[in-house]
């Protein structure tokens, strides 16, 4: 009888001599899910593709189940429940899953103490089902709370725009007259205009002609 395994990162299931076990954590891969050594180079030393992406760009200032965060918050527009296997959760944290998570119940509990909890119900999900048999976890999204309150604001909204409308009071702008001193200083001004005209006349004893009646001789038209 042919012993088979499955794959811990893509989930296919294979002779348990085609799976090979990584140099780092301890896990069975498949060939297409295994590199070298990244660090060393060596190629008798095989890694998975996780424990090679951990060394390659590691996460030093990310939590470990932010990436499962995020992934459960894009699937919240499409889907109330979501099934995933231990092996596509591998792959959205990019690391394993711990021993405890194969073997425990209780490790997919919704206690909000426990870090890897706060992965899913901060996203607004919970689990619903967990099969360590077959290896699979059913998320189920959250209710919204307060769902009376937010319908008596929306009822609140509507008699608001049942009320007549009661436009506001138009003022109308004033036309504001000027002060005594603009006037004053206006007065004062033209004063001095017509005091430099005077002295102008006074001077050379003849009235200057404005432009209109200033005419352009020719040499030959010169008066004499």
């Amino acid at each position: 009888m042919v012993i088979k395994e499955e794959c811990g990162i893509c989930g296919r299931v294979f002779p348990i001599s085609y799976l090979r076990r990584c140099q780092r954590c301890g896990g069975l891969f498949c060939k297409d899910c295994m590199v070298p050594d990244v660090s060393t180079g060596d190629p008798t030393k095989m890694l998975c593709l996780n424990c090679a992406r951990k060394i390659v760009s590691p996460h030093r200032f990310r939590g470990k189940y932010n990436a499962l965060t995020s992934y459960l918050r894009y699937r919240a527009a499409f889907t109330d429940t979501v099934k995933l296997s231990f092996p596509k959760i591998d792959g959205i944290i990019g690391d394993n899953l711990p021993l405890s998570a194969y073997r425990n119940e209780n490790w997919w509990s919704n206690s909000p103490s426990s870090a890897h909890a706060k992965a899913w119900l901060n996203a607004g999900w919970e689990t619903r089902e967990v099969n360590l048999q077959k290896g699979y976890v059913v998320f189920q999204k959250l209710k919204r709370k307060n769902v009376q309150a937010g319908g008596l604001k929306r009822k609140r909204f509507k008699e608001n725009i049942k009320k007549p409308f009661t436009p506001a009071p138009y003022h109308p702008s004033r036309i504001r007259k000027p002060s005594k001193t603009k006037i004053s200083k206006l007065y004062a001004r033209l004063k001095n205009l017509e005091r430099k005209r005077a002295s102008v006349t006074s001077r050379h004893g003849f009235k200057p002609k404005p432009a209109h009646e200033k005419r352009l001789f020719k040499p030959e038209e010169k008066p004499g």
